[in-house]
């Protein structure tokens, strides 16, 4: 695999050349903090609509996703449903309000800031609280992409995985620090686009050399039924596929419950509150929706084909896109679409990467170290954030882990912190900070302590339901009796705030 590695790595160079020249082209763009944390709200509709799923889609979609079918068989499919439909929902209701009620409240950069702003909360804990959520769940986010990024370097390369995580943070940085929120929504539309074209390629190409789809779904029906059913998860050890018995409710509602985390994603709703005007929302949604329903089908094909095309079963599943793509393509084409891997895990770990600099640098710098700060001090701050969240994120991937369980659990912490308030947020006039506060500590505090409860009691429910039950409940609850709601009106049904009672 001599040429193919040559011919990788000079694909991987000119990409990664590419991307940094992204954040060199638009660094004079960004002079303010509004221009390096939401681009001045200036995002067209295909731009805002690519970038937002791009950063949505991390390495998992090419590596945990694939991987997880490739184990499993079409009843892991059930993610994809339950993503599917909490990317349109997350579209149709929280977009275009959240592009307005953030402007609205002060122009707020910040998901910390609009909930200080819209919930009129004088003691600033609800910015200090949200910005800790956010740090912490968000290095965590950023570790499983350089994990990810490992991963790919070791086994197209077979570099050390150190190496290949330290070439990938110095990039991502570089364009980032560089560029701010304009550069990377920029590199995310052509990482978006290279993804598409990568998991549109590879799954057509193993298919025909296969022999048809007739003959991919009788080769899995021998290995084992179980692979074709939705209401089954086939079992997987010592390269040999087998029944592994009936998924179950719990299993079910678990795998849909992914779609829950949508609502609650900061860098995806970064996306929304960027965007040039909430009347660009729905052209946004559409290109949005084509893009999820295309990846997220292709990225399953490729899964289920990798069980019968390869030619040797693999030792890690989530390596399944990788194999495939080296053995069916020429090597040219192969560097291509292995690039779109690395696109995949870039283009979330830069959009992550700005919103923890942005918490740190609106909601703790500027909020309560130099409220006097010049635009240009701001952005440095930023700037500097960004490598000091990095760095803290480089140490934890270099303790390794499976993609898919690093970025399940912090999906599901921002879905159950963030998600059940966001929504009230937008459609509950009344609601209250203790209300804020209530659902984003019951949110966070319970996926953490869950996680550690199912690994003892094996219960089998993904923390974020848990997680977003608990929220609700407690956001309602104390939005309803405690504390007041906000003197000014915030509701409406077309994305505009009512004026103020």
């Amino acid at each position: 695999m001599v040429e193919l590695d040559a011919v990788t790595l000079t694909t991987f160079v000119i990409y990664l050349v590419a991307m940094v020249a992204i954040g060199v082209w638009v660094y004079r763009r960004t002079a303010t903090l509004a221009d390096f944390a939401l681009g001045g709200r200036k995002l067209n509709a295909p731009t805002a609509a690519l970038s937002a799923q791009a950063s949505d889609m991390s390495g998992w979609l090419l590596l945990g996703l694939p991987g997880a079918v490739y184990a499993a068989g079409i009843g892991a499919t059930w993610i994809a449903v339950g993503l599917a439909v909490g990317t349109y929902l997350n579209w149709l209701f929280v977009a275009p309000r959240l592009r307005t009620y953030t402007e609205r409240a002060g122009n707020a950069v910040s998901l910390s800031s609009y909930f200080e702003s819209r919930f009129e909360d004088r003691t600033r804990l609800l910015r200090v609280v949200s910005a800790l959520v956010i740090l912490v769940f968000f290095t965590v986010y950023v570790a499983s992409g350089l994990v990810a990024g490992g991963v790919l370097f070791e086994e197209v390369f077979g570099v050390d995985s150190t190496l290949a995580i330290t070439v990938a943070v110095l990039v991502i940085v570089l364009y980032a620090f560089l560029g701010g929120f304009l550069a990377v929504s920029f590199t995310d539309v052509v990482q978006g686009l290279l993804m598409f074209f990568a998991l549109v390629l590879v799954p057509i190409v193993a298919v025909a050399g296969f022999g048809g789809f007739g003959a991919v779904r009788d080769a899995l029906r021998d290995k084992t039924p179980d692979l074709l059913d939705m209401g089954a998860e086939a079992s997987f050890a010592d390269g040999v596929w087998g029944d592994g018995g009936s998924l179950g409710f719990v299993a079910i509602v678990s795998l849909l419950a992914w779609g829950l985390g949508y609502f609650g994603q900061p860098h995806i709703l970064a996306r929304f509150m960027g965007i040039r005007s909430a009347d660009d929302v729905p052209t946004a949604r559409r290109i949005g929706m084509s893009w999820v329903l295309i990846t997220l089908t292709a990225a399953c094909l490729v899964g289920l084909i990798g069980v019968v095309a390869l030619d040797e079963p693999l030792d890690n599943p989530e390596t399944v896109f990788i194999a495939l793509t080296q053995q069916e393509l020429a090597p040219w084409i192969a560097g291509l679409v292995l690039a779109a891997v690395l696109a995949a895990i870039m283009s979330t770990a830069d959009s992550q990467l700005l919103v923890s600099s942005t918490a740190l640098t609106e909601d703790f710098y500027h909020a309560f170290l130099n409220r006097d700060a010049s635009e240009r001090v701001l952005v440095w701050v930023g700037r500097a954030a960004v490598v000091a969240v990095a760095v803290v994120a480089y140490v934890m991937a270099l303790s390794g882990g499976a993609v898919l369980d690093i970025v399940a659990y912090a999906w599901a912490g921002f879905g159950a912190a963030f998600g059940p308030v966001i929504l009230l947020s937008l459609y509950w006039p009344r609601m209250t900070a203790a209300g804020a506060m209530a659902g984003i500590l019951g949110g966070a505090i319970t996926v953490v302590v869950w996680r550690q409860v199912d690994a003892l009691a094996d219960t089998g429910w993904y923390e974020i339901v848990p997680g977003w039950i608990v929220a609700t409940a407690a956001a309602l609850l104390c939005g309803r009796f405690i504390g007041s709601p906000p003197e000014r009106a915030w509701e409406g049904t077309t994305g505009e705030p009512a004026p103020a009672r």
